[in-house]
């Protein structure tokens, strides 16, 4: 903002526009002047004065047309317009008034009068100026305090989601941990106990291997050599089984971790692995497409410092997008491949970061989507189908909690990937 206030003054008349900016140069003010409504919007948009007098009556176009160009311009629209005119007609007035002038001035004016007029209006305008600075302040304010209010509240929510989610897997686990080790380390002796039945029968056998007819009779009804090679075969399958589930628990437990109050140092394909099989169920053929093969390409990675619950809660979020843009495209008929994939691969990055990279060979992304994919609440997903947060949270979680990089690369009709680098270590906070 210029020190001295700048005056245009437009009048077709030499004395008067002596006279006027003799009184505005007395009263403080920097003047420049313009002889016709031509001249004087050029000069405006040139350099731009604080208040115009303009006078109505001047050759070329009048002052009517000028103030409507004036106000027609987006340069020049905010300048406060005083008429001066030898008019008194109310009609020319109410001309004036609607087409954007702040006051009239009729000549033969009073000095004192004009000056009034003309501190009254630059007063207004800047008191108008502040307000408006202060309204824009506000609302800058009340924005980002909204924003920070929505982003509490996705994280709230999504946190309560994720506990409530750990502590149920976290029980299921425990419940199904207790009759599962019982069975478990009892099929050890089952396996003895059989071991010693089947060679008691072979040692009968060895020694009386006619037997009674009755018992003969049994032997050929029953296969014998059949339930005995068979009852080997169970028990193997018991085993197997028995071993699946303590696995099953055992990633379970690693995907409802609860000690997020600090860093962990961990194995983050066990993290993905643990997610992929929670998420399993989504993965499998269904009557309305097929199976979605995953293709895992991963590196030999370095333990890592991180949430280990929350980056979980963030690969799941991404893989069940994947999941979600693959069963889209094949909805509407927009993928004609065979197979559908999701592709994850890891690596170190300069011996700092790890890279993990998840890819789906679904239709892709458009550019205006793209760009908006981590804003809170933002989803094209139909009603009740999404809430438009998972991939803000995983965004927060990924470049916030862990300090790393959470971008989208996509190209209809070429599938999406999303790579997230996470450093090794964290820096001490």
């Amino acid at each position: 903002m210029r020190d001295v206030q700048l005056i245009l003054v437009v009048d077709d008349t030499p004395a008067n526009l002596a006279v006027t900016s003799e009184a505005l140069t007395d009263a403080g003010f920097e003047v420049a002047i313009a002889k016709d409504g031509e001249r004087a919007i050029k000069q405006a948009e040139r350099n731009l004065p604080d208040l115009i007098l303009l006078d109505v009556m001047m050759p070329g176009i009048d002052g009517f047309e000028t103030c409507r160009r004036l106000k027609a311009s987006p340069i020049t629209q905010e300048i406060p317009v005083i008429f001066m005119t030898a008019l008194s007609d109310t009609t020319d007035k109410v001309t004036g008034f609607n087409l954007g002038a702040v006051d009239y001035v009729t000549k033969p004016f009073q000095e004192a009068e004009l000056l009034a007029r003309v501190k009254t209006h630059l007063k207004l305008r800047h008191l108008t100026q502040t307000l408006e600075q202060q309204v824009a302040e506000r609302t800058s304010e009340l924005t980002a305090a909204l924003q920070q209010v929505q982003h509490s509240q996705i994280q709230l929510v999504q946190s309560e989601k994720m506990a409530t989610l750990g502590q149920l897997v976290a029980g299921v686990a425990h419940e199904i941990n207790n009759p599962v080790n019982f069975i478990h380390g009892n099929l050890g002796h089952i396996e003895n106990y059989i071991q010693t039945l089947l060679e008691f029968i072979q040692l009968y056998q060895n020694y009386y291997p006619q037997p009674v007819s009755e018992i003969q009779a049994k032997v050929e009804n029953e296969d014998l050599e059949f339930l005995q090679l068979d009852l080997l075969k169970i028990l193997t399958s018991l085993k197997m089984g028995s071993d699946r589930i303590r696995e099953i628990v055992r990633t379970l437990r690693n995907f409802s971790r609860t000690d997020e109050a600090e860093f962990k140092t961990v194995d983050l394909h066990e993290g993905i692995d643990s997610t992929l099989m929670i998420l399993q169920y989504r993965l499998k053929a269904t009557p309305e497409r097929p199976t979605i093969k995953v293709i895992k390409d991963y590196s030999n990675l370095p333990p890592v410092e991180c949430y280990p619950g929350p980056l979980n809660q963030a690969f799941m979020n991404i893989l069940v997008n994947a999941i979600d843009a693959l069963e889209d495209s094949f909805h509407k008929g927009q993928n004609t491949l065979d197979k559908f994939t999701i592709t994850i691969r890891t690596s170190v990055i300069a011996g700092q970061s790890i890279e993990i990279s998840i890819a789906d060979n679904g239709f892709g992304i458009p550019e205006q989507v793209k760009q908006r994919i981590f804003e809170p609440f933002f989803t094209t997903k139909p009603v009740n189908k999404g809430t438009g947060m998972g991939l803000s949270i995983s965004y927060q979680i990924i470049t916030e909690k862990h300090g790393g990089k959470l971008e989208c690369f996509s190209t209809p009709g070429e599938g999406t990937e999303f790579v997230m680098k996470i450093p090794i270590q964290q820096q001490v906070r």
